[in-house]
């Protein structure tokens, strides 16, 4: 459990953020607040308080940022998979680790405060990233700090201190950070798109989210 839902039990929405989701046009998703209250307005009509989705998906929400536009090719391909819920939600340790490392990766679209977690899984290491979360997650950290499983390691961050999106956990595997510290793409071209999702599996092996 990496939020406080049981998503074999608790009812959850499946978001979708690419080209095939036509309400997205009509929407100004530069401005945070019309997108926040585009998101959870769906959750509530829905009936549900998490939306979730993301892994392999080709979104057209990054075009609202330079910083996926950087390049030649702009990036557009999500590596992770987003749990949509409200600011403050808990996030805990999916198995034990230790903090590899966490900065606030503070620009416009970008993650916010990150953490990375360390882990052994089938005798090899695996790297767990955590971003747009709240500021205070950072408090008190430690690289090397054990992490248990199921522990409480941070909380979903409101906007802008998150990066400025509608509050959600980015929730990424990573087998190779390539040296990274404190940030690792969550977000390939279409180029580099089977190389990156060769080392960043998905990511649903620990959420088990039906549907997925």
């Amino acid at each position: 459990m990496i939020l406080p839902f049981d998503f074999h039990r608790d009812p959850f929405l499946i978001l979708d953020f690419t080209d095939n989701n036509p309400e997205l046009a009509g929407i100004d998703l530069t401005d945070t607040k019309v997108f926040t209250n585009y998101v959870f307005g769906k959750l509530q009509r829905n009936g549900v308080v998490v939306g979730v989705g993301g892994y392999n998906e080709h979104r057209v929400i990054y075009r609202r940022s330079p910083h996926f536009n950087q390049t030649e090719e702009p990036r557009c391909i999500h590596l992770g998979i987003d749990l949509w819920a409200v600011a403050g939600t808990p996030v805990f340790a999916p198995l034990d680790g230790v903090v590899h490392s966490f900065q606030d990766n503070n620009h416009f679209g970008d993650y916010g405060p990150t953490i990375i977690l360390e882990h052994q899984w089938n005798e090899k290491p695996l790297y767990s990233l955590y971003g747009h979360l709240n500021r205070p997650s950072l408090a008190g950290l430690r690289v090397g700090m054990p992490v248990k499983t199921g522990q409480k390691i941070a909380e979903i961050g409101p906007f802008p201190e998150n990066g400025d999106w509608p509050p959600h956990l980015h929730f990424q595997l990573i087998t190779d950070l390539l040296g990274h510290t404190g940030d690792f793409p969550g977000v390939c071209s279409l180029t580099d798109r089977e190389w990156f999702l060769a080392i960043c599996p998905n990511p649903n092996l620990f959420l088990q989210i039906p549907g997925l």
